[in-house]
């Protein structure tokens, strides 16, 4: 009876590593982040002796990493690029670090991504086009860094898109008008960039600071409001 239980336990547990078991692929990327972002310096550290499953923040289903939240954890320098071979990540978080350097193109192999965000960290450079095309975004928190640029039209494709947040960075030049296709758009906010030109007024009533940008000289000012769908409603006879 006694060796049935001990075979037993050695069943239960061999059944809870095989759950935890992550392609070797994609442990080996989740230690270069440590090691890229210096690891040895995080708040909360991973022990790379044990299971992936014990380190802090990184969250597996189905032997894959589906999400990882490592937000405010004193992350510093650039994502590897190796990062973005993680293609079952539907959620990131890794707001509040010292993230620096630009965002790679690569980010358009995450297909399945849901939630984006790298908020509150020193990251710079323009949007890359491979970020439009992730259709499964539904939060794309990008504010508090040092983005600059335009904002392009392709952000109509991520039709899924519920919360996007740009605020304080460089963007500049005009808002596209296609942000108003996005219809499951509920919170946006645009503002403490330097956007030019005129918005809905729609699009003003969902931005919490009403479109406050800033000019060349750094002092804030409204955006205009665009009345052209109220033109567009009126006919003439």
């Amino acid at each position: 009876m006694k060796s049935f239980a001990t075979l037993f336990l050695a069943f239960v547990f061999s059944l809870n590593t095989f759950a935890d078991t992550v392609s070797d692929k994609e442990k080996e990327v989740l230690i270069k982040l440590y090691h890229a972002t210096n690891g040895l310096q995080w708040k909360i550290k991973w022990d790379l002796s044990l299971s992936v499953s014990t380190w802090y923040g990184v969250h597996t289903e189905n032997g894959k990493v589906t999400a990882l939240n490592l937000s405010n954890n004193n992350l510093q320098g650039k994502l590897p690029v190796e990062f973005f071979d993680l293609v079952n990540l539907v959620t990131v978080d890794l707001h509040k670090n010292n993230l620096k350097g630009e965002l790679s193109a690569e980010i358009g192999k995450l297909n399945q991504l849901q939630i984006l965000c790298l908020s509150d960290n020193e990251i710079e450079g323009i949007l890359p086009d491979s970020l439009y095309k992730i259709s499964t975004l539904k939060v794309l928190l990008l504010n508090s860094n040092k983005f600059s640029g335009n904002l392009s039209s392709d952000i109509m494709n991520l039709s899924f898109l519920q919360n996007l947040s740009l605020f304080n960075n460089n963007f500049e030049g005009e808002i596209p008008k296609e942000l108003e296709k996005l219809s499951n758009l509920s919170e946006l906010n645009l503002s403490y960039n330097k956007f030019k030109g005129s918005v809905s007024r729609s699009l003003t009533v969902l931005d919490s600071l009403n479109m406050t940008m800033f000019d060349e000289n750094g002092n804030p000012f409204l955006l205009d409001i665009n009345e052209e769908r109220k033109n567009e409603n009126i006919t003439i006879n």
